[in-house]
């Protein structure tokens, strides 16, 4: 059967989280795309504030960043699994390397692009480069970071996916490999539909996130 009802698929979801593996997939899959992406936000922000800051590393290293950032990076995942296995590494690899471009580049994008005026009124007063990079250019940076931190979700998300139809036995990647290729239609809804409803979460979170840090920012002057 190719189709499901939405009765049919509800009934999948009842018995994938009582007595199926439900429980067991989400905490594995939320483990891998948690430990990635946690990884690809604490580089991501880390370089990309840092090429933004300074000039003379985004010089040296846009190359790299450019070469890496068009690479085919889920043609990699059997590579990845070659070095670090099949269990939770290689999962962590490829969400890791499929999240960490967007934020990188969105972060580096929010720092280069601060507000003038507010740059002028902050050298006016003396302010040195910590000062002027704390309550500057990082509030400033902070819908850039936003918006590449929910484009590093959505992708993320598609790696953990693809590393586990590739190289798993259990999370949600390999049950939709496994319900595909049994004909078990709904309970592939079931968990393409946790996939989704996840990253939705998710990014209601960091909307939450983005209104509360709208009052640490400047107000333009330009």
């Amino acid at each position: 059967m190719l189709t499901s009802r939405p009765s049919e698929i509800l009934a999948a979801g009842r018995d994938y989280f009582t007595t199926g593996t439900g429980r067991r997939d989400l905490l594995v899959s939320g483990t891998e795309f948690l430990a990635g992406f946690g990884l690809a936000l604490a580089v991501g922000l880390g370089f990309g504030l840092a090429i933004g800051w300074w000039r003379w590393l985004d010089q040296l290293t846009e190359p790299l960043v450019s070469f890496a950032y068009a690479s085919p990076r889920i043609a990699l995942v059997p590579m990845l699994v070659v070095w670090f296995g099949i269990g939770l590494g290689s999962k962590v690899a490829v969400v890791f390397i499929s999240a960490v471009f967007p934020i990188i580049l969105s972060t580096r994008t929010g720092v280069r692009t601060a507000d003038p005026a507010l740059l002028t009124l902050a050298r006016a007063f003396d302010a040195n480069r910590r000062q002027i990079f704390r309550t500057v250019i990082l509030p400033g940076a902070v819908p850039s970071i936003v918006t590449g931190v929910r484009l590093a979700i959505g992708v993320g998300l598609v790696g953990m996916v693809v590393g586990e139809l590739i190289a798993s036995s259990e999370g949600l990647g390999y049950t939709i490999l496994y319900a595909g290729n049994t004909f078990q239609t709904p309970l592939m809804f079931v968990a393409l539909f946790v996939v989704s409803g996840a990253g939705v979460l998710m990014t209601a979170a960091l909307r939450a996130a983005e209104r509360r840090l709208e009052r640490w920012r400047p107000e333009s002057h330009a």
